[in-house]
């Protein structure tokens, strides 16, 4: 079953061109990322919350190379 995210949100860091990822979630809290690029059509990263804050916290803290 596909999950359905709603409030999705572009990234402060996107840039103008279009080129962004956007941040949704559903209705059981599981946190949904997906590239604009795919208008709403193509795959979705899934994150359980627990996961999500891990995620942040690590770019946060500069562990995660870009």
């Amino acid at each position: 079953m596909t999950k359905h995210y709603s409030g999705w949100l572009k990234s402060r860091h996107s840039e103008p061109n279009g080129h962004c990822v956007e941040v949704g979630r559903a209705d059981d809290g599981t946190i949904g990322i997906r590239d604009t690029k795919q208008h709403g059509t193509g795959p979705i990263l899934e994150f359980t919350p627990t996961e999500w804050a891990a995620f942040v916290r690590k770019i946060r803290q500069h562990e995660i190379d870009a």
